[in-house]
């Protein structure tokens, strides 16, 4: 899959796991890349985002990996603070918003480009923790690239997005897969068709798909890459 042809990209959430290995995959392909962390960008703060973007110029792909549950785990609704929920938003949605906006003047006035959203299992079913706005931030990134991809299409932009499932791509992943014990642990793979867990590396194979000129024509799709674990 060639993919190259001195293209520039950027990469959110690259200091571990799934961001790390879809800049290292694009790189592969003869993709210059810069990548984004939160010690270097933050990318839920406007200014910010802004400044990044002036600095690298026109940009031919963006990949909005950036997120998390930000260190927060379950509670029930009533006990959820304003400040919580918004920030789990941030980094979510937010985040894919504001970068999105920074990338696309570059890319219509090229003419073209490509944007990946990192998604997640959670927005097309449920989150395996309980937390209720990454599951619904999560959602809420498929909606934005259904429509970013309905008003971006006629400028040669294609947006797509990735749902992945169950991958120990981080300190919060491996935490939760260590949380289940044994027969949990059992009990998931045994729910994943292929009766695996996830690596980073599959996730960046998807990326590299949908930036690739093989995808020139699917735009607004979200493709689940976790095992047959949903089977939508």
């Amino acid at each position: 899959m060639t993919t190259g042809n001195g293209r520039t990209a950027v990469v959110t959430g690259t200091a571990h796991g799934i961001g790390s290995a879809i800049a290292a995959a694009l790189e592969a392909d003869g993709i210059r890349v810069h990548g984004i962390d939160k010690d270097t960008v933050d990318v839920t703060d406007s200014s910010a985002v802004n400044a990044f973007f002036a600095e690298i110029g026109d940009i031919d792909i963006l990949v909005n990996n950036a997120g998390g549950v930000v260190g927060q785990v379950h509670h029930p609704i009533e006990e959820i603070t304003d400040e919580g929920w918004a920030a789990v938003v941030a980094a979510n949605l937010t985040s894919t918003f504001l970068c999105t906006r920074a990338a696309v003047p570059g890319m219509k006035r090229r003419g073209s480009g490509r944007i990946v959203n990192i998604s997640s299992g959670a927005g097309r079913s449920v989150s395996l923790t309980g937390i209720q706005a990454y599951a619904s931030s999560k959602a809420g990134q498929i909606g934005f690239t259904r429509q970013m991809a309905h008003e971006l299409g006629r400028f040669g932009v294609t947006v797509n997005c990735i749902a992945p499932g169950f991958v120990l791509s981080n300190p919060s992943t491996i935490k939760q897969w260590e949380s289940y014990g044994e027969q949990g642990q059992a009990e998931l793979v045994e729910g994943i068709a292929v009766r695996r867990l996830g690596a980073a590396e599959d996730i960046a194979h998807g990326v590299r798909f949908f930036v690739s000129e093989a995808s020139s024509w699917i735009t607004g799709q979200t493709l689940s890459i976790d095992g047959g674990h949903a089977l939508f």
